[in-house]
């Protein structure tokens, strides 16, 4: 069994016949984002789970790492998770990876994470990248409370009833959507929830990285104005705004 990290379950213990799953964090774009731990992880486990073969397979090729890969995406969810617990359960290591950031943050994973927690595996977080963090980190919108939406349903119906239930949500709300649907989302925001303070990341730590602040009407001009390309995460300021974080709730003196 190989050592894959130094949680790994020693022998003697109830569950030392049993392998590990590893939910790894991998780089949004750019590959120095990577920890050493993650890398070594995925260079010890017996097979890594990857939403796209393909762009982990480039990650991996980027640091030489060989390890034979599986699909895992949203359609094979339900098919594939009891095959990998069964390999689990007889002592194979595995490593989940999303095509970006953080598995399960709006990526496939559940089911997975479930199944292996049910089957008495031990899941162990190598924590990283995430597009979600990194653009509140430097949003200068309130942080010290949030929501996150992840991507609004696709249906109009559900996704307006969605945005109306957030009508009167004080914690800074975070979205992640697509650049094809970005213009019509904002658009929407501004009707639903009005025209708010707004920042809005694409192609976070890439090349092209670039991060628009302002009301949500002059962002969702700016955006219109050249075609939308690469995926967008969205901070949108609260219902109240306009008050500092100290003075949101001031928590009982202990």
């Amino acid at each position: 069994m190989p050592k894959a990290d130094d949680r790994q379950p020693q022998a003697g213990d109830a569950t030392d016949r049993r392998g590990v799953l590893y939910v790894v964090a991998t780089p949004i774009g750019n590959l120095e984002d990577v920890s050493e731990r993650a890398l070594r992880v995925l260079r010890e486990v017996d097979r890594i789970a990857a939403e796209d073969t393909r762009r982990t397979g480039r990650l991996l090729a980027h640091y030489g790492i060989d390890k034979p890969l599986t699909s895992y995406h949203d359609a094979a969810e339900r098919r594939k998770a009891p095959e990998l617990v069964a390999e689990l359960s007889s002592g194979k290591s595995l490593a989940l990876v999303s095509d970006a950031g953080t598995p399960l943050i709006s990526d496939p994973g559940y089911r997975l994470v479930r199944a292996a927690l049910d089957a008495g595996v031990s899941v162990v977080p190598i924590p990283g990248a995430s597009a979600l963090t990194a653009l509140l980190s430097v949003a200068g919108l309130a942080t010290d409370r949030f929501v996150f939406e992840g991507f609004l349903p696709p249906r109009e119906g559900r996704r307006r009833r969605r945005l109306e239930a957030l009508r009167s949500e004080r914690r800074t709300v975070v979205f992640y959507e697509s650049p094809h649907h970005v213009e019509r989302t904002l658009a929407e925001i501004e009707q639903i929830l009005g025209d708010r303070p707004i920042v809005v990341g694409r192609e976070l730590t890439k090349l092209f990285e670039e991060i628009q602040r302002g009301t949500v009407s002059s962002v969702r001009a700016e955006i219109a104005a050249k075609p939308p390309r690469g995926e967008y995460t969205l901070v949108l300021a609260g219902a109240d705004a306009a008050e500092e974080p100290s003075d949101r709730d001031t928590p009982l003196e202990r």
